[in-house]
Formats: structure tokens, C-alpha cells, sequence
């Protein structure tokens, strides 16, 4: 009998809806925090790549492991969103003082 393993398509899933909601986050971070929300993504990688490692179960530690690089990447995220912001390709925060020229 043919024995189906769907450990893979649930990692992908995961993996897939973790992107579409870190991308808006660091948006809306960016827009809202500046590059001061890169702490909150450091502690919170951090954390979610201890709790894989002390996870036991596969799927729930992958989870966490791809969490926490996925918030690591992030960080050099928020200062690429700086940089597109200040390209005027996302709108600014008028609260907020910008390096580079006002577009």
C-alpha cells in the first residue's frame, strides 16, 4: 500500500504564508518604528530558533527554525525598505526625518 508523507507540502504551506505575513511587517514596522523595530525581529528569531531546537516534534520545529531565519532576514529587510522608501517607491512617514534627498 502506497504510504503518503504531506510533512513537506505543511512546511511549504507554512513557509509560503510566513513570507505573505513578515513582507507587510516589515512595511508597516519600517513606516510606523524606522529602523528601530530591527530589535523586536533580532529577539523574536532568536527566540523561535531556540524553541526549534528544544521543539520535538518535526513539523512544529521546522516551524520555528524557518520563524526565526525568516525574522532574521527581515532585519536587512527593514534597511532595504529604507532604501526604497527614500526612492519614493513607498510612501514615507511624515513624521519621521529621512537620510537622502526628498524626492
Amino acid at each position: 500500500m502506497l504510504s503518503y508523507n504531506y510533512s513537506g507540502v505543511i512546511i511549504g504551506l507554512m513557509t509560503f504564508l510566513l513570507i505573505g505575513i513578515l513582507h507587510p511587517l516589515v512595511i508597516k514596522g519600517e513606516y510606523h518604528f524606522g529602523k528601530r523595530i530591527c530589535i523586536v525581529f533580532f529577539i523574536l528569531g532568536l527566540l523561535s530558533i531556540i524553541f526549534s531546537v528544544l521543539t520535538g516534534n518535526y513539523i512544529i520545529s521546522s516551524f520555528f527554525g524557518i520563524t526565526g531565519f525568516m525574522l532574521l532576514w527581515s532585519i536587512r529587510e527593514i534597511f532595504e525598505q529604507e532604501k526604497r522608501v527614500i526612492a519614493g517607491r513607498f510612501p514615507r512617514n511624515p513624521k519621521r526625518e529621512y537620510p537622502g534627498k526628498i524626492l
